[in-house]
């Protein structure tokens, strides 16, 4: 079973439960994240909305209105419990359906990125931060495999697990006010991409063609968290190809 005492159940605000699987980022602790937020998202409850897993905790949206309307009649949930004790039941009793050995199925994604120039102008400051050519950098950003902790900050973000510290960079002292699309950028340990044109202050490194948000498609966003991914060096050539190669490319 997944699960245990050091499970921390939170309400958030009075339609919402965050379960907290550990405080730091660590590969095993999502790896629980994933499974259960995977193995919630095949056994809803009446009234579930939707399951958001982050990088040590699985918040559940829920309607109360229709947890009320099931709760009165289940044995132990009536009488003084509330719409939240309510939902930890019945998402604890699934929890111990999970096997410690199941994973949530997974994905990996390679994301062609053209570093440098107009594209990652901020890749020279990177490579100077920790005395490395500009080569090196992308080498070692490109070499890696990451995972997809969670999507936030904006729709189709994606935080990145993975990334060596040899590259690892402050954030810019003065936010940019406009990030262009695709923008591939490093803050402290961490890498993204900007899934849209947005304020931002990671320090830009390169850009990719693909488009990462696309309202229209269910789910919207194109990284999903649990996914791993691979970026791809392209020449400035390649990456204009990409762009105008149709579907799924800015």
């Amino acid at each position: 079973m997944i699960g245990g005492k050091q499970l921390e159940w939170l309400p958030l605000g009075d339609s919402a439960v965050t379960v907290r699987f550990g405080s730091s980022i660590e590969l095993h602790t999502h790896r629980r994240v994933m499974a259960v937020s995977d193995h919630w998202s095949r056994h809803r409850f009446p009234g579930m909305i939707e399951v958001v897993p982050a990088f040590a905790s699985v918040t559940v949206h829920y309607e109360p209105a229709a947890v009320w309307t099931w709760s009165r009649h289940e044995p132990g949930q009536g009488g003084g419990s509330t719409i939240f004790e309510a939902v930890c039941g019945r998402l604890g009793k699934l929890l111990q359906q999970l096997s410690a050995e199941e994973e949530a199925p997974s994905r990996t994604v390679e994301v062609p990125v053209y570093y440098g120039g107009e594209a990652g102008p901020d890749l020279e400051f990177v490579a100077r931060h920790n005395g490395l050519g500009m080569e090196e950098v992308i080498e070692l950003h490109s070499s890696a495999v990451y995972t997809v902790y969670m999507i936030g900050f904006a729709p189709g973000f994606p935080y990145l697990g993975g990334m060596t510290e040899r590259i690892a960079a402050p954030r810019r002292a003065s936010p940019r006010p406009s990030v262009p699309a695709g923008s591939v950028g490093i803050a402290g340990a961490q890498t993204g991409i900007y899934p849209f044109e947005t304020p931002g202050g990671w320090q830009l490194i390169g850009r990719t063609p693909l488009r990462l948000f696309l309202p229209d498609q269910d789910p919207p966003s194109y990284l999903l968290a649990g996914d791993r991914l691979r970026f791809r060096p392209v020449s400035l050539e390649a990456y204009h190809e990409l762009r105008l190669s149709g579907e799924g490319m800015l």
